[in-house]
């Protein structure tokens, strides 16, 4: 397949003006104008991609769902296999590129610990490419080791069983390396996974570096975060109870994926595919190696779900020091001693900045509570990319994880108090790496976040959602589980929308796609795509944009009417229209796609 993609990048590299259609085609062919035969070629291009990301799905699902990691590995650790099991292994990184372990790692540095996050998807978003966290830590000579899980929980399994496998995990690491403390770099979900370790009853040492991570799940204007907006408008925490009851016990990932993807349609629903299509010599390749990842749907139990929802999206237990993580400990962010390091975005509408950064004014009134707990915390913000683009960007991973990755050492040396860490432009020439010369971290007192929660409007949300839970799981719950089997939950599994809308592309359950493979095949061989410049190309491509930003107005309406519906229900309507309409205006990066 690479033989025969080659010819076709160099042609999209050169393109010019298609040569006559020879005799041998249809006379429909013959008589198409130059564009009309362009777009066909590049329909059916765009199918084959479809076809081919269907395939990959299945392929990947039929061999157990692998972690999709762009690096050689070993397993260390299976915590299956533990007296209270859990779904998670430890892995440690063998290779990167040309070079192994012994090339590369300079045993004397801090070992880092990357942490995917369990949120609908498989591991890999921290190492599935070359320019990641996995490879920036690789390039900065630490030893790396990756924690991964299995696309099923063990039954039963529950935060706690996660937990205590995760400490063993890191056990483990710092027994490999006695004389440093390993560093806990955890993405979105598993941030606040990596800061439990760090405030359990235990505690640890080291660094934590929190990506993406929501730990302050109140701060900000109740209006502000569409997920929570829409979580509350479904009554709570019960609608992911049921929806986990109807998967026999297990909670399908895909609702999660099909929520994110429902933030920006005009992203994930119209762009990416459309800049395929109108891209269709050059973007395959970087479609398929994202939607390797995007598409492979993991579960969480029943158990694992319902303490997520309601000790943290809407109980909000942990930053109040409420999360009781078993009978003999409380989880306390006051005992974390360890130096945190957080990196937010401002275009991430997941985890905003609020969300982010909230619980330190919450934990330290002042700046001078924060110095006398002898605590140092250090962040740094993007201006515009999305949730994802934290973890998948290269250009994100070159410049910000590599930089926070070779400052440790001045983190750790930093007397206790608040920091940002600004990085300067970087200089032509260094592709976007940052250079110590770049990095500077300027003293912040805690009043300068600026952050504020309407503690009041969110208050009543958890209390509606637990008295919604407790009247599902009374009446109507009890029946569905009855009700469910193995075979239902499967069945719900492969009609969900995520699911066949990718499959149906797919030659092992559509034979049609048999005819689309073998003309993309031949078209690629002969292919010579119009100039970019071209009068046709360019109107296609402005309609195309068109298209999308009136699927994002439609958006920022329906955004605005949720924020004004869920201020009648919860709170005083006319508080919200303003903050509504200046939603609106307001645009982010957020979407599913690997933007550099």
């Amino acid at each position: 397949m690479t033989e025969r993609l080659k010819p076709a990048e160099d042609k999209a590299t050169h393109p010019r003006a298609p040569e006559p259609a020879p005799a041998g085609k249809t006379q429909l062919v013959a008589s198409a104008s130059p564009y009309g035969w362009d777009a066909f070629e590049r329909w059916i291009l765009f199918l084959d991609t479809l076809r081919e990301r269907a395939d990959n799905m299945i392929a990947h699902e039929r061999q157990g769902m692998p972690p999709l990691l762009d690096f050689d590995y070993e397993t260390l650790l299976d915590a299956r296999t533990f007296k209270r099991p859990a779904n998670y292994a430890l892995l440690r990184i063998t290779r990167a590129g040309e070079d192994c372990w012994e090339d590369c790692v300079d045993e004397a540095k801090p070992p880092v610990i990357v942490i995917d996050p369990r949120a609908g998807h498989g591991p890999g978003i921290g190492g599935f490419k070359h320019d990641s966290e996995v490879g920036m830590a690789m390039h900065e000579c630490h030893p790396v080791y990756f924690v991964i899980f299995f696309p099923e929980p063990m039954p039963g399994q529950t935060l706690a069983d996660v937990h205590f496998a995760l400490r063993a995990f890191v056990g483990e690491v710092a027994r490999r390396h006695p004389n440093t403390a390993p560093v806990l770099y955890g993405n979105c979900q598993a941030g606040w996974a990596a800061t439990l370790l760090a405030a359990d009853c235990q505690g640890l040492t080291g660094p934590v570096v929190l990506n993406g991570s929501p730990l302050s799940y109140w701060s900000g204007e109740a209006g502000s975060s569409p997920m929570r907006m829409l979580g509350a408008l479904t009554g709570g925490s019960w609608a992911a109870h049921m929806v986990a009851d109807l998967g026999d016990g297990r909670f399908d990932g895909a609702w999660l994926a099909q929520n994110f993807e429902n933030l920006q349609p005009e992203k994930a629903v119209w762009e990416k595919y459309a800049t395929l299509y109108s891209h269709a010599d050059t973007e395959r390749e970087r479609f398929l190696e994202f939607e390797r990842w995007w598409n492979g749907f993991y579960t969480l139990s029943r158990e694992e779900i319902l303490a997520i929802t309601e000790n943290l999206f809407i109980g909000n237990r942990l930053e109040q020091g409420e999360m009781q993580l078993d009978a003999h400990c409380t989880i306390d962010l006051n005992r974390i001693s360890n130096p945190i390091v957080v990196f937010a975005s401002r275009g991430d509408n997941i985890t905003p900045p609020q969300q982010a950064l909230g619980w330190i004014a919450r934990l330290y009134p002042d700046t001078a509570a924060l110095k006398a707990a002898g605590q140092r915390i250090v962040y740094l913000t993007h201006e515009d990319i999305g949730h994802l683009g934290i973890f998948v960007s290269g250009s994100v991973a070159r410049r910000y994880h590599r930089a926070i990755l070779g400052s440790l050492e001045e983190i750790d040396a930093l007397a206790p108090g608040l920091y940002e860490m600004v990085i300067a432009e970087p200089a032509k020439g260094t592709k976007g790496k940052a250079r110590k010369a770049d990095i500077r971290f300027e003293p912040r007192d805690v009043a300068d976040l600026g952050i504020e929660s309407d503690d009041a409007v969110l208050e009543q949300v958890a209390r509606v959602s637990r008295i919604n839970e407790s009247a599902y799981s009374a009446f109507l719950g009890p029946w569905l589980r009855a009700a469910s089997t193995p075979a239902s939950a499967d069945a719900l599994r492969a009609l969900h929308p995520m699911r066949w809308t990718r499959t149906m592309f797919s030659e092992r359950v559509n034979p049609w796609m048999a005819l689309v493979k073998n003309a993309a095949e031949t078209m690629r061989e002969t292919r010579q795509p119009l100039a970019d410049d071209h009068p046709a190309i360019r109107a296609e491509r402005a309609l195309l944009a068109s298209t999308g930003e009136g699927l994002a107005a439609w958006r920022k309406g329906r955004d605005a009417w949720v924020s004004l519906w869920f201020r009648t229900i919860y709170g005083n309507p006319f508080d919200g229209i303003a903050p509504a309409l200046r939603n609106t205006q307001a645009t982010t990066t957020d979407t599913p796609t690997d933007k550099e």
